[in-house]
């Protein structure tokens, strides 16, 4: 899974663990590694990628491949912002965040799709954002990216659903997270006044419902997005 050292990927990763799957997570620092690997232990290993490079992808999975054996799960997580309105956004901030939140998805979803297509299962399962769905003011590089996943994801489910392989999205609201915890109070007041349960988010909220979508329990279930935001937005 991408995007493992911290915060939402950093749980999934520890919840994925006590299941016994072997977790290998990545992160874009060494210092994100040794992080990965002193939380996972022995059940998991952590490798610097970077989503936005084509060819270290292709590398770091065939290293997957030959040090590890198959993937059978594959967890987008991975992401940045750089909100900016639209009139001020440089070309690169659009770009950059389109090619790690929307192309990084593609080319990893592709990178491990031969395989699991041979071997007649798999689950793809990204991480969006209510923003993909609300839009959100200073994020039409971000919203872009999240809005595009769940076009991708419909129509990847198509593709691959006669292999047993499910392609789902799961689109978390406001989550405790270090970002979050930053918040001025006057920031914060306005967000939960939008929040019908009147409170943010647990990352096990997220982490869960990843571990409910990798299971055999969801085996019938694809081309979906699981909403997780207190009843922000409704579908």
């Amino acid at each position: 899974m991408t995007g493992a050292s911290r915060g939402i990927g950093l749980d999934i990763a520890k919840k994925l663990t006590k299941k016994g799957i072997l977790v290998i997570g990545t992160a874009t620092t060494q210092l994100g590694v040794q992080k990965i690997n002193h939380h996972l232990k022995n059940n998991g290993k952590g490798m610097i990628l970077d989503i936005r490079d084509t060819i270290a992808i292709k590398q770091t999975i065939k290293n997957i491949y030959k040090n590890f054996g198959t993937i059978n799960i594959l967890v987008n997580n991975a992401g940045i912002n750089r909100d900016q309105l639209l009139i001020n956004m440089t070309t690169k901030n659009w770009i950059d965040v389109l090619n790690v939140n929307l192309t990084g998805v593609f080319h990893l979803s592709q990178s491990i799709l031969s395989l699991m297509i041979k071997e007649r299962r798999g689950r793809i399962i990204t991480i969006g954002s209510i923003s993909g769905h609300m839009g959100n003011s200073g994020q039409t590089n971000y919203s872009a990216a999240k809005s595009g996943l769940i076009g991708f994801h419909k129509a990847l489910a198509l593709e691959v659903a006669t292999y047993g392989i499910t392609v789902n999205v799961i689109s978390p609201g406001l989550i405790k997270t270090d970002m979050t915890n930053t918040l001025n109070k006057i920031k914060y007041e306005q967000y939960i006044s939008k929040i019908p349960m009147k409170r943010f988010g647990e990352v096990s909220d997220v982490s869960e419902a990843v571990l409910f979508l990798s299971s055999k329990k969801a085996s019938y279930i694809t081309g979906q997005t699981l909403h997780i935001n207190g009843g922000m937005y409704m579908n």
